[in-house]
């Protein structure tokens, strides 16, 4: 979860601006747990989820956060371009394919023009993610996807998707995050992160 809020905040800073400046939106925020991470990293953070006790849930863990539930295939509950970054870390695989597209375009109409949409999600090429997901009771509905069709999903939103492999390492090390930094092209990692700037 740490390799993810750090990425999220580098990605933030390198193609947007200052992540202390900007306005965040956790899509599928769950219980939060991304978002303690965040905690005086970001400017203003909120989250969303379709599970009201999550999202009760994030509002104990982040009371400095701000939190909705909302209806499944309901538009996200927040204006037009009122935010900065939004992503969505492990949700697609939760979500059917023939709705995916709908989510990501909703993630876009958030997004002010030249804030970043970024997407983490499992490598289903990688043997031990499809492992772990198999043994995971809240994951018994997965259908993983892989980097090309989250790219392939971001493109038909009219953005230009880019991406990297992540997470090859089990643990934390200054050394392994710099190694890790160089293997972003090999599909190895056990999550994948694609982004895009909205025009």
């Amino acid at each position: 979860t740490r390799i993810k809020a750090d990425l999220l905040v580098e990605l933030a800073a390198e193609r947007v601006g200052p992540p202390t400046a900007l306005a965040f939106l956790d899509v599928g925020c769950g219980p939060g747990e991304t978002d303690s991470l965040l905690a005086g990293r970001v400017g203003r953070l909120a989250g969303v989820d379709v599970s009201a006790p999550m999202v009760a849930q994030a509002r104990r863990a982040n009371p400095w956060a701000e939190y909705r539930d909302y209806a499944s295939g309901d538009p996200i509950p927040f204006d037009d371009r009122s935010f900065d970054v939004c992503f969505a870390i492990c949700v697609l695989h939760h979500v059917t394919p023939p709705h995916r597209l709908a989510l990501i375009e909703e993630m876009k109409r958030v997004c002010r023009p030249g804030g970043l949409l970024a997407v983490l999600e499992h490598n289903p090429f990688n043997p031990l993610t499809r492992r772990a997901v198999r043994g995971c009771e809240f994951d018994r509905d997965a259908e993983l996807l892989s980097r090309r069709s989250a790219s392939s999903l971001l493109a038909a939103a009219g953005l230009a998707p880019r991406g990297r492999y992540i997470e090859f390492f089990p643990r934390p090390s200054a050394l392994l995050r710099r190694v890790e930094a160089r293997l972003g092209w090999l599909p190895l990692g056990a999550q994948y992160a694609v982004f895009a700037n909205r025009p």
